[in-house]
C-alpha cells in the first residue's frame, strides 16, 4: 500500500441517545488519537439540518481542536462558500491562521451542504446554483490578500485579521466543475470519492489536463475522501459499519436522525430492498479487515495516483472509530 499521507475527515457523528456536545468531544479525543498517530490533517464537513451530524460550523471546530493538539493540520472539509459572505470567511480563517499559524487549511465546496429550504436560509442572497463559485472564490482571495484591482467595491475594506493571514486554499468537488476550476487556478484539489465514486476518474482526469502552475503550486496536488471502516476481520468491520449504512439509506428515505446503535441496526427489520442497498454500500466503501482494506485500497491508490488520502471512518462508535483510525495507520506503515 503506496504511503502517502493519511487524514481524517470528520463528520462529529451523533450517535442514538448522546448529545452534539458529546459528538464534540469525541471529536477531540479522535483528534487528539490521530494527531498521535501522525496523520497530516483533521477536517470537518459543513452539513446543515441533520440530527446525526454536529458539523454544521467547520471554523468553529476547527478552533476547538486545532487548540486541543499541537501538530496535526485542521480546518474546513469544506466550506460550502455559496451559504456565506466571503468576507465572513475569510475574516473567520484568518483568526484561524493567525491564531494557530501554518496549521489552518481551508477547503471550499459549492454545494450546500443542505436541502433548498435550509440553502435559502443560510445564504445572504438568492444564490442557489453555485455556478458563481468562481466569482466568490475571487472575492474570497482578494479579501486575504487586499489585492482586488483599482474600482473594485470592496478596495477600500481592510479583512482584519485576515489580510495576511490567508491558510492554503483547497477546493473540493463531486463532479468535473471544480475539478476544472482548481486545475485552471492552480490550487489543490479533494475529491469525494466517498459518496461519487463513478466520477472520480473522470474529475482526477479533467484536474491535471487543466492544472495551470500557480504561486500556490508547481505542480497537481490531489486528495480524495474516502469511506474506511478497518476491524479486526472482515466480519467485524461489516457489523460496525451496518448502523451508517442504516443511517444513510434513512437519509436517503428522507428520514434523517442520529446514528442507530449496533444493537439497533441488527434489529431493524431490513426488506429486501433495503438489505440491497446496505450490501451496495459496504461494496462500494471500503470495509474489512487489515489484509482486505490493504488490498482495496492499493487498488483505489493505483487507479487514482493521489498524494494524500483522507479517511472518513463511518462508525458511530468512539472506541471502534479511534481503532479503525490506528489499525489504517498500522498497515499503511506507521
Amino acid at each position: 500500500m503506496s504511503r502517502i499521507p493519511l487524514s481524517v475527515l470528520d463528520l462529529v457523528p451523533v450517535r442514538h441517545g448522546a448529545t452534539a456536545g458529546q459528538a464534540m468531544a469525541e471529536s477531540v479525543d479522535l483528534a487528539r488519537h490521530v494527531e498521535a498517530l501522525g496523520y497530516r490533517r483533521h477536517w470537518f464537513a459543513e452539513h446543515h439540518g441533520m440530527p446525526g451530524i454536529a458539523s454544521a460550523a467547520p471554523a468553529v471546530l476547527a478552533a476547538r481542536i486545532a487548540a486541543a493538539t499541537s501538530t496535526i493540520r485542521v480546518g474546513s472539509g469544506g466550506v460550502m462558500l455559496p451559504n456565506h459572505a466571503p468576507l465572513a470567511v475569510a475574516e473567520q480563517f484568518g483568526t484561524l491562521e493567525a491564531l494557530f499559524p501554518g496549521r489552518i487549511d481551508l477547503g471550499i465546496g459549492r454545494a450546500p451542504g443542505t436541502d433548498q429550504l435550509t440553502a435559502v436560509a443560510l445564504r445572504r442572497g438568492s444564490r442557489a446554483s453555485g455556478e458563481d463559485l468562481p466569482e466568490l472564490l475571487a472575492e474570497l482571495r482578494g479579501f486575504f490578500r487586499g489585492d482586488f484591482p483599482d474600482g473594485h467595491p470592496f478596495r477600500r475594506i481592510q479583512a482584519v485579521p485576515a489580510l495576511g493571514h490567508e491558510p492554503p486554499i483547497w477546493l473540493l468537488g463531486s463532479s468535473g466543475y471544480s475539478a476544472q476550476l482548481a486545475g485552471e487556478l492552480g490550487l489543490p484539489f479533494a475529491f469525494a470519492h466517498h459518496f461519487s465514486q463513478a466520477n472520480t476518474l473522470p474529475a482526477l482526469a479533467l484536474y491535471r489536463e487543466q492544472f495551470r502552475p500557480s504561486a500556490a503550486l508547481d505542480r497537481p496536488q490531489a486528495m480524495i475522501g474516502a469511506i474506511v471502516v478497518v476491524a479486526d476481520t472482515d466480519a467485524e468491520a461489516r457489523r460496525l459499519a451496518l448502523p451508517t449504512a442504516l443511517a444513510f439509506l434513512r437519509l436517503r428515505q428522507g428520514n434523517p436522525g442520529q446514528y442507530p446503535t449496533l444493537e439497533q441496526a441488527e434489529a431493524h427489520p431490513w426488506s429486501a430492498q433495503e438489505r440491497t442497498f446496505a450490501e451496495d454500500w459496504l461494496s462500494l466503501n471500503v470495509v474489512g479487515g487489515p489484509d482486505s482494506v490493504r488490498r482495496q485500497l492499493d487498488r483505489l491508490l493505483d487507479a487514482t495516483r493521489v498524494d494524500e488520502l483522507m479517511v472518513l471512518c463511518a462508525v458511530p462508535d468512539p472506541e471502534a472509530r479511534r481503532r479503525s483510525y490506528t489499525l489504517l495507520r498500522e498497515l499503511h506503515g506507521g
